[in-house]
């Protein structure tokens, strides 16, 4: 009774492995015929065919590898810092004659050197450093700047920049990564690092570098923000213009230097960190904004292109995030340590600890597969959302954090 079932099911099963094997082989067709091709050639032509296959192999297996190994990720980087250590604010004496005796109050930044000496401010760092602060005193460093510099360490040395390499410009057969669901979500965590590095460089120059009104824009300050601006995608070669460039890792490392380069000047206290309340309200408005925009990006995504795991751009949108947020846990971490007098005395500690705690808490979703889900679904997750609401969570406290400094 049942056979002709059986038989139907057979002949349906039957049917649709004829038709897998016949897209296989239609995929395999172009890779058999060069493939014979090759085979009846002699070694004259086999030679360097060879030797460009191989080459394509190595250069592939090398951009699969580096966009899938996240050397010295680590979501606890900031733990190596010791910022609970630090005893002053950033760019306040910390040791030698113009350091101020035990028990003694620092207001920190520009403010903490104008008590040392009852000596008009100059124009210049250089000369204000001279004036005020005996010989053998140092400084503090900026943790703010100790930070941005080891992130871009971590962007473009300890890993390689992954949006400037040639394969990944060149795409998935002209298609651009970005557009495929592969081996582009290292680079979209780069350059959400980034993002928060440039933003925290154009504040160090306009602001927390410099004594407003009172002196002049670091040269090593200016410079690092002027190479981080560079675009994030060239390399070796380009067509627009045409000729050979300078590629994006070279500008970023030298930044880096030029970042470093401040902070051994401000441990000479031969340079300024403007520790003052109202830099600190500029510099967190900035942040908000910054995440601000990021959250209105992951709005759009999760509301409009909803596709579940099948959504190719959701894991850009989600690693960009991530990838902010990573930088950005450690640059307000830093902040706090450079901002500490003002912390304090303005009573932000709590909801400082807190932001610092939310941001760590979003560095713990690391899905292997981003889905883009609808927020009212139940099969597929919806991770966009998911890290949009982390991030509003840290915006909404910068937010309240900026308005009571404000006050």
């Amino acid at each position: 009774m049942f056979d002709p079932i059986v038989a139907f099911f057979q002949r349906v099963f039957t049917a649709i492995g004829r038709g897998i094997g016949l897209v296989v082989a239609w995929l395999l067709w172009p890779f058999i015929a060069v493939g014979n091709w090759y085979r009846q050639r002699s070694w004259i032509i086999k030679g360097p065919i060879g030797i460009v296959l191989l080459g394509l192999i190595f250069f592939y297996g090398y951009f699969i590898w580096q966009t899938q190994a996240w050397t010295n990720f680590n979501e606890d980087y900031v733990d190596r810092y010791n910022l609970a250590e630090r005893k002053v604010p950033a760019g306040s004496p910390m040791s030698g004659p113009g350091a101020p005796s035990t028990g003694q109050a620092t207001t920190g930044g520009a403010s903490n050197l104008a008590g040392v000496a009852a000596q008009p401010q100059e124009s210049t760092p250089e000369a204000l450093a001279a004036v005020q602060l005996p010989a053998g005193t140092v400084c503090q460093t900026s943790a703010i700047v100790d930070v941005t510099a080891d992130l871009i360490d971590f962007n473009v040395n300890e890993n390689a920049w992954i949006s400037s390499m040639l394969l990944y410009k060149l795409g998935f057969f002209g298609l651009d990564w970005d557009d495929t669901p592969w081996l582009d979500n290292k680079a979209s965590f780069q350059r959400g690092i980034n993002q928060a590095i440039r933003r925290t460089s154009v504040e160090l120059v306009d602001s927390l570098g410099r004594v407003r009104g009172t002196s002049g824009i670091n040269n090593a300050l200016q410079s690092a923000r002027g190479n981080l601006q560079f675009d994030e995608e060239t390399w070796y070669f380009g067509l627009n213009p045409f000729g050979p460039k300078t590629p994006t890792p070279s500008f970023y490392r030298a930044a880096m230097r030029d970042l470093r380069s401040f902070n051994a000047s401000l441990s000479k206290c031969e340079a300024i960190f403007d520790g003052r309340s109202d830099n600190l309200v500029e510099f967190l408005d900035r942040v908000a904004n910054d995440l601000g925009n990021t959250s209105a990006i992951l709005r759009e995504r999760s509301e409009n292109h909803n596709g579940g795991w099948f959504d190719t751009r959701a894991d850009d949108r989600f690693w960009f995030a991530y990838g902010q947020l990573y930088g950005y846990y450690g640059i307000l971490s830093a902040a706090g340590a450079d901002f500490d007098n003002v912390v304090a005395q303005r009573g932000l500690l709590p909801i400082w600890t807190e932001t610092i705690k939310q941001l760590r808490a979003a560095l713990r979703i690391q899905p292997w597969i981003i889905s883009n889900g609808e927020e009212a679904g139940w099969i597929m997750p919806t991770h966009l959302a998911t890290m949009g609401f982390y991030t509003l969570r840290v915006r909404s406290n910068i937010v309240e954090m900026r308005d009571i400094l404000a006050r």
